[in-house]
């Protein structure tokens, strides 16, 4: 059965609360801690810049496809994106990083509440997914958060 509207919602706020308070128990160490070294070398801290940039995108990028807009551009560059992102984020600190998270996650909650299932089946193109239904973008949010998380669960255990 394809997810619903309240079914998302639910998801988003579950993972939203466990992750918020993750990143809130962490150590100043922790924060510093290298999980990616390949290319750009990001750190815990970096990761959650990360996931609060790209959700920011999200939201907007959705809303685009829910008005009947394309979506991402096909030449979109994940990799460019990312780097610049990194950069205008580079001089906040954990806690306002966190607090942004908070904020961002609650918007994408207050978006995806208003949704009806003929939004969830409208299609566009997503930066990574290419051309997906709204439905497996929004799944795409959380997921992309345990991806994350997974991997510097790896490097902190």
């Amino acid at each position: 059965m394809p997810e619903t509207p309240t079914m998302l919602v639910d998801k988003l706020k579950s993972e939203g609360e466990k992750y918020s308070s993750f990143y809130g128990g962490l150590t100043d160490e922790q924060w510093r801690l290298e999980v990616y070294t390949e290319g750009a070398v990001w750190t815990v801290r970096s990761i959650l810049a990360h996931l609060v940039t790209a959700e920011r995108a999200f939201v907007k990028l959705f809303e685009n496809i829910r008005q009947g807009g394309p979506g991402a551009a096909e030449d979109f560059s994940i990799d460019r994106y990312n780097a610049s992102q990194q950069e205008k984020t580079k001089e906040l600190n954990p806690h306002e990083l966190l607090e942004q998270y908070k904020s961002v996650r609650a918007r994408m909650i207050e978006w995806v509440s208003a949704l009806t299932e003929a939004d969830l089946q409208k299609t566009g193109r997503h930066p990574f997914l290419g051309v997906t239904t709204l439905r497996e973008m929004i799944k795409m949010v959380y997921l992309h958060n345990q991806i994350h998380y997974r991997d510097l669960k790896k490097v902190m255990d």
